[in-house]
């Protein structure tokens, strides 16, 4: 948690909260980890729906509303509802932050117009975010006020339009240059295609939408489309959580693994060639892999002497994956060895990356063969196009050594082209 801290300081976050969870047992947990961040000097903006409540309260008084979510059209009737739950539900707030000692305000900072005539369609007195008064939420978060922003925008001639809080999360972050979005929702994170998303790539994530929209939740269509918009107007890292978790707001921006699903605006992760600094990761991650049985014992020792032909997964700044290139160049054969990733960042693809990486190394060394041994992973290695060998294949100090460990691991074969290497 401590590297986090420096770096978040004095910094923006946007919490959108789902208004399901502005009313839910959970709610005052919530609110913990938001005096939390005010308390590491982090700046904070919540912004809540009002759907859930819009739903509720319409089933119970019977009145039939045109639309819940601030998106499509919005009647009289809509509005007027939208209006009440909204305002009862950013009281709801204020009292949860007094309860936690926390000075915060409900603000009109988002000028609204009617979003006007679509494809057709009337859409009423629904909105869409004209500008922010950034001024005035910036004096309240530089006297250390909670800006509480409902769902809903005002055009300065005494009107209001439902709005949809996703929107109005984004255009705040953007407006404020937030350095995070934070979607708390009653779910774990993305679900694509069946599966639930830790990472994922803010152009991937646009590309999955429009190609395979059904392959996303209905309800979580939105947070998906405003954190790719969130991505593409500047803000880095949007994250979607789910609320019910234990202090989840501080696990997901505060742990490595996080607890939910983190779309990102540019390449956060990178393999590198390992460098002293390393070490210690390096060892606490290969003894990880020694516990299963997965990787060979290697001292601290044996790790510094062969650290030139290691290399890193790392994501922001921490390392989560390694592999170790050894090159052969009498026999033109390299080792692919040490590969291993860390159990909470399994089923990422990292594997294959390092992988393939330590193939283009081995290229550029002049290899012809990339050769690794296994004891467990040997139908991993046969996806990523390896063949079964024999010990005879081994370069003759590997084989020597092969034959001294007594684990008796598969060898796996896999031919590669050699790069080209300009004459001088």
């Amino acid at each position: 948690m401590l590297r986090y801290i420096p770096q978040f300081r004095d910094k923006v976050f946007v919490l959108a909260v789902d208004g399901h969870l502005v009313s839910d047992e959970v709610f005052p947990g919530l609110l913990r980890d938001v005096a939390v961040l005010r308390s590491l000097n982090i700046k904070v903006v919540i912004v809540h729906g009002a759907s859930h409540q819009i739903r509720e309260v319409a089933e119970q008084t019977g009145v039939k509303i045109s639309d819940a979510y601030g998106a499509g059209v919005t009647d009289a009737e809509t509005l007027k509802l939208a209006i009440a739950t909204a305002a009862r539900l950013s009281h709801e707030v204020l009292e949860g932050l007094s309860a936690n000692d926390l000075r915060a305000a409900v603000t009109n900072a988002c000028i609204a117009h009617p979003l006007g005539i679509l494809q057709g369609v009337d859409h009423l007195y629904t909105g869409k975010i004209e500008r922010v008064d950034t001024e005035l939420l910036t004096t309240l978060l530089d006297k250390g006020v909670i800006p509480v922003i409902p769902p809903l925008g005002f055009d300065g001639e005494g009107h209001t339009f439902r709005v949809n809080s996703d929107q109005v999360a984004v255009t705040i972050a953007e407006a404020l240059k937030a350095v995070k979005i934070i979607f708390v929702t009653p779910s774990d994170g993305l679900t694509i295609n069946g599966l639930l998303t830790l990472q994922v790539l803010a152009t991937e994530l646009a590309a999955t939408l429009k190609q395979h929209r059904d392959w996303f939740l209905p309800e979580q269509i939105s947070k998906a489309e405003y954190a790719v918009k969130a991505c593409e107007q500047g803000i880095e890292r949007v994250h979607v959580i789910n609320g019910h978790v234990d202090e989840a707001i501080l696990a997901e921006v505060f742990s490595n693994e996080g607890i939910g699903t983190l779309v990102y605006a540019s390449e956060y992760r990178q393999i590198r060639k390992a460098v002293k600094k390393d070490l210690r990761s390096l060892h606490q991650l290969i003894k990880v892999g020694v516990q299963s049985e997965e990787l060979v014992k290697r001292t601290r020792a044996t790790l510094e002497k062969e650290l030139a032909d290691f290399y890193v997964y790392e994501i922001d700044k921490n390392v989560v994956g390694c592999v170790a290139c050894h090159s052969y160049p009498e026999q033109k054969k390299a080792e692919l060895a040490c590969l291993f990733v860390n159990p909470s960042h399994e089923n990422l693809g990292i594997g294959r990356k390092l992988a393939t990486y330590v193939e283009a190394r081995a290229a550029e060394l002049g290899a012809a063969e990339v050769f690794a041994l296994s004891t467990q992973a040997f139908a991993y290695f046969e996806k990523l196009g390896y063949a079964e060998g024999t010990p005879d294949d081994l370069p003759p100090d590997r084989r020597q050594r092969y034959d001294h460990s007594g684990r008796h691991s598969k060898v796996l074969l896999k031919k590669i082209t050699p790069a080209l290497v300009p004459s001088p």
